[in-house]
């Protein structure tokens, strides 16, 4: 069982900068593939950021390439979301995932692929 829980959500003027962090328990962080997915109100939940369990590759949603940032730090078993220029748009609860079964070069980009899910962690960004 891997237990994820995001923190670092928060209010924020557009422009400005936020930095999500997902702490995951387990032995084995270092080969699961993490990704960042976010759901808007009413929107359906959709694909943020990802990360290799190698941290040699990530891969980015068009909405946010060149504002935000994935990485990892393996022995302290967490990811992070780096977040710049934040717009009103980005206001979504945000969640991490991980899927414990990719390779690890392999960034995973649809929810089914992922087996553990965060709560989530609320960012508003206000005009």
């Amino acid at each position: 069982q891997v237990q994820l829980v995001e923190s670092g959500g928060g209010l924020v003027q557009a422009g400005g900068s936020l930095r999500l962090s997902c702490a995951a328990s387990g032995r084995t962080f270092r080969s699961y593939a993490m990704g960042w997915f976010r759901q808007a109100q009413g929107k359906e939940r959709e694909f943020v950021a990802a990360v290799s369990w190698s941290g040699g590759n990530t891969y980015y949603a068009d909405a946010v390439k060149g504002r935000f940032t994935i990485s990892r730090h393996n022995t302290k078993n967490t990811v992070y979301l780096q977040m710049n220029s934040l717009k009103p748009e980005d206001t979504a609860v945000y969640y991490c995932a991980a899927d414990v079964d990719a390779g690890p070069i392999a960034v995973v980009t649809t929810t089914p692929e992922y087996d553990y899910w965060g709560q989530g962690t609320q960012v508003t960004v206000s005009s």
